[in-house]
């Protein structure tokens, strides 16, 4: 009786005396394994980055904009406020101002904002504090603002004069004490398209009484969890269109709307399954890998049932069964196939924290995946496998025997 370790033994003795033969065979394994693995780890680790940026935009936020002007006021906010589940809001308005610091000047997006903007966007102060509603000429700068746009660094208490355009023509110039340097506020990654750190806060009313305005641009809510967003979301959404005249049976109809909401669940799943898309394309291109690997065990296993045909007419005449043959030549290809799957690990783990390195991604690499790859790389040898060592067990002995 053929035992699996005396299998096994053999079968890594047949491969170390063609080792030149074996690592070529294998390593189309090792790119498939390799590749899947990383590119895997590649979709978590985006995944993982683009649900922390949205996660920093703010906390369970919602974003109500108005698609005309004069549409938004001090009514609808405490609509919004007063919808349950909704733990904060602030107004918005956003204007380009031209921004001078001692010599230099330069255009940057300017957000009127409240107090309660600091928690509802997740601000996180480097230094000094966030704007409140009895401010009124300080300004809260982000962190590119203080330290790269302008020739000299800008510091708390410093004095800075922004121009802003008002809708009639006429620029208004005034000067603003900065109060607080944000240290990472990613809010407008959702937002606009301008870089996170390039914005200035200035408090809203200051705003709108320098554009002369009453209105607000938007508001920024914040929802009690990001399991109840859609509900909120939705319930704030039937307040508005009762407020603003618009019919129930429109509320489905966007284009209808003078406003859009959008909440950080809507976009967190629009990301995953961007990632589950681009995670399963690369996946099928690392799959073809496996399977021209799968081809190349198979064809050298059909070389080494061939090469020893003798050897098998040897085994089969001293009473060894069609099964334990057939055994001997499957054991064989499955070590192929998981020395190949071993080496494939590796690649990939070590590929994806380099790839991760570099791009500046979190690493996230599930650990499920280890076992993965070693499952698929035995799967491939098994299924490799098959054909050459059926052949080599259905052998007629005395055939074999002749076999030059």
């Amino acid at each position: 009786m053929l035992s699996l370790k005396h299998s096994f033994r053999m079968a890594v003795g047949s491969i170390s005396s063609s080792k030149l033969r074996s690592a070529l065979t294998t390593l189309g394994i090792v790119i498939g394994v390799a590749a899947v693995i990383a590119n895997v780890s590649l979709g978590a680790s985006f995944n993982q980055y683009f649900t922390e940026e949205i996660g920093s935009v703010g906390n369970n936020f919602i974003i109500v904009e108005g698609k005309v002007s004069n549409l938004f006021h001090d009514s609808e906010m405490e609509i919004i406020k007063n919808t349950p589940g909704i733990v904060g809001v602030s107004p918005l308005s956003q204007e380009v101002a031209e921004v001078t610091y001692l010599s230099t000047s330069r255009q940057i997006t300017v957000q009127g904002v409240s107090e309660d903007y600091e928690q509802v966007g997740n601000i996180r102060m480097e230094s000094g504090t966030f704007i409140n509603d009895k401010d009124k000429y300080v300004a809260v700068i982000g962190h590119d603002v203080a330290y790269d746009k302008f020739d000299r660094k800008i510091s708390n208490k410093n004095t800075i004069e922004l121009s802003f355009i008002r809708p009639d023509g006429e620029v208004v110039t005034q000067k603003f004490k900065v109060k607080g340097i944000v240290d990472s506020p990613e809010t407008t990654f959702i937002q606009s398209g301008i870089e996170p750190d390039d914005r200035i806060f200035i408090p809203i009313e200051t705003m709108n009484e320098i554009m002369g305005q009453d209105y607000y641009w938007g508001y920024f809510a914040a929802a009690t969890s990001l399991e109840s967003i859609g509900d909120v979301t939705d319930e704030i959404d039937k307040r508005l269109a009762r407020d603003l005249g618009v019919p129930f049976r429109d509320l489905d109809n966007e284009d209808s709307k003078p406003y859009s909401l959008t909440n950080q669940g809507e976009i967190l799943e629009e990301v995953n399954q961007l990632s589950a898309v681009l995670g399963s394309l690369l996946t099928s291109v690392a799959l073809i890998s496996l399977i021209v690997g799968s081809i190349g065990i198979m064809n050298i296993m059909l070389v080494t049932v061939t090469e020893r045909t003798g050897e098998i007419g040897i085994m089969k005449s001293l009473g060894f069964k069609n099964h334990e043959v057939l055994s001997l030549f499957m054991v064989e290809s499955i070590v192929v196939g998981l020395f190949g799957g071993v080496l494939g690990i590796v690649l990939g783990v070590v590929g994806a924290y380099a790839a991760d390195t570099v791009m500046g991604l979190p690493y996230v690499f599930p650990v499920t995946m280890i076992l993965s790859g070693m499952l698929v790389s035995v799967v491939v040898g098994l299924l490799a496998g098959i054909y050459p060592a059926n052949k080599a067990a259905k052998m007629n002995p005395v055939d074999a025997l002749r076999h030059e």
